[in-house]
């Protein structure tokens, strides 16, 4: 290399043929991300480029992470109106332009990822290399954050790979990786890391013709056919969301349908997502962006090393567990009293495997994880999991056989849902160490786990449970011990409520919809029988003794006729090929108060929760409710709900559901506390 130049986060050389390799390394960060500081630097880096112009310039990651994983989402919480947002956006796709622009052959050389502006930045150059590893993944997923591409993503994706193809991504926030991502044009070039420097120089010294959409592609663009198209995509999207709820997807078709084919797409671009970003469901998603991050920093995974987990209970949560712990990398030991317990669980390890991994690394996961009827993993194992049925009695008979074979610094974890630590630990000859991980059903679904722990439970303990829980890649969150813990305290008042508004003879069907309106992803009435009604029952016992509720009838007698939801057929509903037989005519039969009395019982119970200090912070309830039941994302939580809407208006409607349905919707103590329900400083 002959001359070399750098700033904060980039450097350029000039080889020996005239081509400026530019490298991209975010200061003091591990992954590349677009800040205002950064693409104002590669604007003065083009800006001498254009002046000093190369054979031709390639883009890169200095980072072995990936390639740029797009814009610093903290900036976007700065913004306050659509113009500073506005004027953000039209920064960032002026740098942009420049790339474009540029009279010499430009090359992005992608490792790992490109994400969101990391791959709007790569479209901006003629051509994209990618490096064909497991790692690779490109992809437009604004629309998780309420917002939809700003830095010409619009424009140029359409132009590149066609509006079926960009709008198969763009509109659900789905990755592309290698093989496809090649197929439809986001790559020119597919190759293995040793060929990649060179591939990049032969696209700069060969300049062969750019890509574009394919003909059949481009005269879906045409004036008279976009309204049919837009349409078209309007319906699919409208299957899944709704645009008062999620605006993004709607406007991304809006601004194809109406500029298409204009360079005016791009101002367009940034009004449409200026106005996206300010608004309440972008704010919110933001805010779920960055409570999961704040989950992930509570736990390290590099904080110790854990290598075998061995799993007591072979039943759906037990066996889904192991599974996942296998297919995370774990060695996996099962146990439970015969073979034939625990061969299912096998069975359904073997689907998933198949369907997460490839190749030789399905029959690498199933190797990793073995039946063990003796239980003689304990030994060995690192983490003890008990996952078995919700008795006391029988887990502490468990736990003195258990405590007299783990390794003194094994942790020992039961998946209990409801049950406090102080009943199940005296057995243990030390007390302190039982720690709860309970996850949620379907465990490869669902991405939090609670780590539960008493007032006197050792920090090392928790801290090891929190790193676990982060080496299998999941969300945690650390729970006070007490009835229901966090996720199913919250989660039972809705569920006993619903089916108490069954027990009245409500639809079903309305009662699932009223909870969808609001922005549920799946009606209580479903989701009971998915949870299982024996199940839910347990917890409800649970929960009925503790805080003196009225367990419903129907779940009652459903749980006594062994219907007990999905997994036998019947529950609620019935059943046919996986899915409930519902009657949509029903959800007209809603009575006007049927929405506040599902959720606001929820929302009561948060608040008692956060003045029970269950959790730390209201920050931390929010995200375990969130990631624990899919409690609307773009609402941003429960206690943000109140905030947003309001301590004054949601009191006084359970006031007025208290005075006509009676005393379990009275307000709780904590909503006299104001201070409870102030953000953070």
């Amino acid at each position: 290399m002959s001359t070399r130049t750098s700033q904060v986060n980039w450097r350029i050389e000039r080889d020996a043929d005239g081509i400026a390799w530019l490298g991209f390394d975010t200061a003091g960060a591990s992954t590349n991300v677009l800040s205002g500081q950064v693409m104002a630097e590669l604007g003065e880096h083009l800006k001498q480029l254009a002046a000093q112009l190369p054979k031709g310039l390639v883009i890169y990651s200095a980072k072995q992470s990936g390639f740029i994983a797009g814009a610093d989402i903290k900036e976007f919480t700065t913004l306050k109106t659509p113009e500073d947002a506005f004027e953000m956006i039209r920064r960032g796709q002026r740098v942009l332009e420049q790339l474009e622009r540029l009279s010499c052959p430009s090359v992005a050389l992608i490792n790992g990822f490109a994400l969101g502006g990391g791959l709007e930045l790569s479209m901006a150059c003629r051509y994209r290399v990618g490096i064909d590893d497991d790692r690779l993944t490109l992809g437009l997923p604004e629309v998780k954050l309420g917002i939809h591409p700003g830095f010409g993503g619009t424009v140029r994706s359409t132009r590149l790979a066609g509006v079926l193809p960009a709008m198969s991504f763009m509109l659900t926030g789905r990755n592309v990786h290698g093989s496809e991502a090649l197929r439809i044009g986001l790559l020119d070039r597919l190759v293995k890391s040793d060929a990649a420097r060179q591939t990049a120089r032969d696209l700069v010294l060969k300049s062969p013709a750019k890509k574009s959409a394919p003909f059949t592609q481009q005269l879906l663009a045409l004036g008279w056919l976009r309204p049919f198209v837009a349409k078209m995509l309007t319906k699919q999207v409208a299957a899944k969301v709704r645009r008062d709820h999620y605006p993004a997807p709607y406007a991304i078709i809006d601004l194809w349908k109406h500029y298409a084919g204009s360079d005016e797409m791009y101002v367009q671009e940034a009004h449409s997502i200026a106005r996206l970003m300010v608004n309440d469901t972008a704010r919110n998603l933001v805010r779920v962006f960055l409570l999961q991050d704040r989950l992930k920093s509570l736990g390290k995974k590099s904080d110790l090393l854990l290598k075998h987990v061995h799993v007591v209970g072979a039943g759906t949560m037990g066996g889904d567990i192991a599974a996942w712990c296998a297919l995370r990398g774990f060695n996996v030991t099962l146990q439970d009293r015969e073979e034939k317990y625990v061969q299912p669980a096998l069975a359904r390890a073997q689907k998933l495997f198949a369907k997460k991994l490839k190749g030789a690394e399905v029959q690498n996961a199933a190797n990793r994880l073995k039946m063990d009827v003796a239980g003689d993993g304990v030994k060995s194992a690192d983490v003890v999991i008990e996952a078995i049925f919700e008795n006391v009695e029988a887990k502490q008979a468990l736990y003195k056989v258990l405590d007299s074979k783990m390794k003194p610094d094994a942790i020992l974890a039961t998946n209990t849902s409801s049950i406090r630590l102080e009943t199940l630990r005296p057995v243990l000859k030390n007390p302190q160490r039982l720690v709860g991980l309970h996850f949620f059903n379907p465990v490869a679904k669902m991405p939090l786990v609670e780590v539960i722990h008493a007032q006197d439970t050792s920090q090392d303990e928790i801290a090891k449970s929190l790193s676990f829980s982060r080496q299998i890649d999941k969300l945690a969150v650390p729970v006070k011990s007490s009835p229901g813990f966090l996720v199913n305290r919250i989660l039972m008042p809705y569920l006993m409520e619903a089916m108490l508004a069954a027990d009245e003879g409500i639809p079903l069907e309305a009662i699932d919809q009223a909870a969808l309106d609001y922005g549920m992803p799946m009606g209580p009435v479903e989701l009971t029988d998915t949870v299982g009604l024996d199940v839910s029952l347990s917890v409800a016992q649970v929960f009925a003794a503790e805080f003196h509720k009225k367990i419903p009838e129907s779940l009652t007698k459903l749980v006594a006729e062994k219907k007990l939801g999905r997994k036998s057929g019947e529950g609620f509903y019935k059943y046919q090929d996986g899915k409930p037989v519902k009657d949509k005519s029903r959800t007209r039969q809603m009575p006007i108060d049927l929405q506040d009395r599902l959720i606001l019982p929820m929302i009561n119970e948060a608040v008692a929760v956060l003045r029970e200090r269950i959790v730390d912070d209201a920050d931390l309830l929010d995200a375990g409710v969130i990631f624990g039941t899919g409690f609307a994302p773009f609402r941003g939580g429960p206690i943000n709900y109140i905030r947003a809407t309001g301590v004054k208006d949601i009191r006084a409607r359970l006031e007025k559901l208290m005075a006509v349905h009676g005393e379990r919707f009275t307000p709780d103590a904590g909503w006299d506390a104001p201070a409870l329900m102030e953000p953070k400083a």
